[in-house]
This record gives C-alpha cells, structure tokens and sequence, in this order.
C-alpha cells in the first residue's frame, strides 16, 4: 500500500499547506488519494478532504487502540492509490516522554517512509546537523526525503541542497517558496474551517500549483511505493445497522457555526440506522423533522449575531428539548445551547436550553487530551458509572451562571470541561460537553445514541397510532 508520512521539525513549519498541495495535486493525476492526520483534530482534516475529494480520517493514540489505527489505516487506505498521512506539531512531539504517542511512533507503527518538511527561513549550513540529528534520534523511522519550505530564492535554495548533499544522504523532494496565496487565515483554535473560508478552492488550487511547481511528484510516489507491506491485522468493526426498517431521522449541524464532526462517527451513525439530515443553524427557518439532533464543534461566537437573528429554528429546538428530543451535543454544540454567548464585549442570546452563559476568553480555557470518568446520569452513554473514557478538548470559552441541580454525565479525572471537576451536561434527553467522544469503535457513542432516538421514535409513533392521529 503506496503511503507517505508528512511531519516536520516543529509546528508551524508549513506541512498542512504542502499536505494540501500534495493531495490536491495527485489527484489531480487521477490518482484515488486517501488523508489521514495524526492526533485530535477538526480543521486540517476538512481542507485535506476537500483537497483529495475523500472524507479524511483521524489517527489517535488517545482514543484508538494500536489495532484500531492500523485497521482504519488498511480498511481506508487499501481503497485508494496512495495514502497521504499528515502529522501534528514535530516529528518526535508528543504527550509522553518515551515518544509511544509521537508522529514516529505512528509513522513506525504503519511502516511509513516520512517527508520531513523544514521551514528553512534563516538557514543555510546549519540544515545539515537538523537533518543528521532527527536520523540519529530513532534509526527505525526512515526520513525519505526532505521538502525545503519557505526558501527565499535560487541562491538560498542551492545553499541548502549543496548542505544536505554534502553532509547527508537525504534526499531533497522539494524546495517550495513562500507563496502568500496559500496561506490559510488562523485564529485561537489554529488555522479557518475550509467551511468558513472565502475562497477554498483557491487556496487548495494555489497549493496545488505551488508544490506541482517546486516539488518532485514522481520522486514521491516513488518513495510512497517503496513503503513496506501492510501487515495483516484484524479486522475493523464495520458498521451494521442497529434495527431495520425506518431509519432513524438524524439531524447535524452544518454550516458556518457548526463543522467539527470526525468521518469515522459519522459513519458510525450511519451504520447504526441514521439517516443523517444536514440542519442549516445560521438560516433555516425551521427545526426540521427529527428524532434526534447532533451538535457538533465549530465557532458559534463568530456567527453568533446570525445564529440569535434566527430566532425561529431556536424557539423549534429548545420547544423539542423540551419534549424530550435526543441531542449530542458537543463545545460549540454546547455553547449553542446555553442561553448566551459573549464575545469581545458582545452578547447575543442563543437557544437557551441549558441554563448558563457561555463567555469566550482570551486565552484557552481547556486544551489537549482529557480523561473522565463515567458518573451513570446518561441513560444511553455506553459508559458505566466509575468507568473511565479517554476525550479531548480544546475551548476558549466557559460557563457562567450555571444553575444548580444539573446533572453530570461524568467526573473529569484530566482536563477541564465544565468546571473542572464534571463534564457533559445532562437535561431532559440532552447531553452537552465541552469534551469530544469518540463515537466510533467498540465503546463509541454512535450506536447507544442511534438505538436510543430509536426506540423513542417508535414508542412515539406506537402511542400516536393508539391515540388514533397516526
């Protein structure tokens, strides 16, 4: 199975944006490009979906065992030409200190040749020592080559490969100048949603032109086809619908307030019965019909005077909470709930379900990995009480004014969620955290909420058919 691995020196070093031209780039060929990226992560992957036209799939130590990785890799890779792996923050980064959880450590587990892209402004010889160095550290990862990014001209450019030649034996792929058409806007929880971007296709078009013109495409696939031989591994869980007959009527949130949903949970839903139903918050005038609702991440506070103005869809939302519609809600989801959102100053009324107000800081309220424990309030969470469950987060806002008396769907043993102390909110047949679950795998979400929303639909249409208005 031809796959890369794209990592670099440190973050910030430019990878999405190569990342990006790469896959656009070789499918432009007509080549079946499979992404994956390493860690917790929303937003590179929608800019890599879109840049490869396949959904991108998440790699994570934290939430999935070894088994689970390789077995996503192989199911989804096998399917495509060429695999292209993005990592996160530098190559031998990571949370523990033996490196079990670095980009390495993947890059090893899937036997991936690594790409290391360097952002080489300010740097001449001293590129030599960088490249032996991270040889040095792990013999068992092998660097395929180099992506020199950032270069400032043909004179430094040949001062940087006559270095790598000279004192090493990596090969350089590319030497990419910097290019302000790719640059890809950032804000506090890293680089712009693709889905609230001005003009995506025109920064993937530009990223695609730029790496078609400075790096060697056939050298790369050369080195993607020199990986070694997927190993046999068991294989994933595949989805099976949880009931036949009528699907269950799933509503998400997709828009510009609301896109962080992993590929893998969504086809998780799907293969448990849902029929999932897109839900426009910013402009539909009306909550449509369904049995239950998810609400994913995503940057409510910067739509959030558009999400108040459509006061229609939430007086719907908060008049089916209270009839007992199953929601998911999660961070952004959860903050949409609340029943306000204050930013740089300005507040603005949201749905008003959950009783508190949502404040966004300046600096991250809750950030990285995160571990709970199970407290049982969640009737269909498939986690029981004292279990512990491993979940991420990554918020700039908290709550205020919370009232008392709520119930909590865990206790955080790691992390922050709500208060510290407790995560997941639970109201009616709501659940809102600020921590994101994997709802795929053997113990997700997916299936529990599906069967739940499922079972009530039915009980719902049973009683109607007895009260004779079916």
């Amino acid at each position: 199975m031809a796959h890369l691995f794209i990592s670099s020196a440190h973050r910030s070093s430019g990878k999405t944006t190569v990342t990006l031209g790469l896959c656009a780039a070789l499918a432009v060929r007509g080549l079946r490009v499979q992404p994956f990226k390493k860690g917790p992560d929303y937003i590179d992957p929608m800019w890599l979906a879109r840049a490869a036209g396949r959904p991108c799939r998440n790699l994570d130590f934290h939430l999935m065992s070894r088994n689970e990785i390789r077995a996503s890799f192989a199911r989804h890779g096998r399917a495509a030409d060429i695999a292209v792996i993005e990592g996160t923050q530098g190559l031998h980064d990571g949370l523990e200190l033996d490196g079990t959880n670095s980009n390495a450590a993947l890059a090893r587990l899937l036997g991936s040749p690594v790409i290391l892209v360097i952002d080489a402004r300010g740097m001449a010889r001293g590129i030599a020592p960088l490249i032996l160095g991270y040889q040095a550290f792990d013999r068992a990862i092998r660097i395929a080559g180099v992506i020199l990014n950032n270069v400032g001209g043909p004179r430094h450019e040949q001062k940087l490969r006559a270095a790598i030649g000279h004192y090493t034996d990596v090969a350089v792929m590319g030497a990419v100048p910097f290019d302000a058409r790719v640059s890809i806007v950032e804000r506090h929880l890293g680089l712009v949603p693709s889905n609230e971007s001005d003009a995506p296709e025109a920064t993937i078009e530009a990223a695609r032109s730029l790496v078609e013109r400075h790096v060697d495409l056939d050298r790369l696939l050369a080195s993607a086809r020199e990986a070694a031989p997927f190993p046999e591994c068991a294989a994933p869980e595949l989805p099976e619908r949880a009931h036949g007959g009528r699907p269950v009527r799933l509503g998400i949130a997709r828009d510009e307030a609301f896109g962080f949903y992993y590929a893998d949970d969504l086809d998780a839903l799907q293969g448990a019965g849902a029929e999932l139903v897109p839900v426009d918050t910013l402009h539909a005038p009306r909550l449509p019909q369904l049995d239950a609702l998810m609400i994913g991440g995503g940057f409510p506070e910067a739509r959030m005077r558009v999400l108040e103005a459509n006061e229609g869809l939430r007086r719907d939302l908060k008049c089916a909470i209270e009839e007992g519609l199953p929601v998911y809600a999660e961070c952004g989801g959860l903050m949409y709930l609340a029943r306000s959102l204050t930013w740089r100053g300005e507040t603005a009324r949201m749905v008003g379900a959950i009783p508190a107000d949502a404040v966004m800081h300046e600096r991250a309220v809750g950030r990285g990995y995160a571990r709970l424990v199970g407290t049982g309030a969640a009737s269909w969470l498939p986690v029981r009480a004292d279990a512990e469950v491993a979940a991420h987060e990554f918020h700039y806002s908290s709550l205020e004014n919370v009232g008392a008396g709520l119930a909590y769907a865990f206790r955080v043993v790691r992390g922050h969620g709500v208060d510290s102390a407790r995560d997941g909110i639970v109201y009616r047949n709501v659940l809102a955290s600020y921590c994101h679950l994997r709802g795929a795998g053997p113990t997700g979400w997916a299936r529990p909420f599906v069967e739940f929303a499922d079972g009530r639909a039915r009980r719902r249409r049973a009683e109607a058919m007895e009260a004779g208005i079916a």
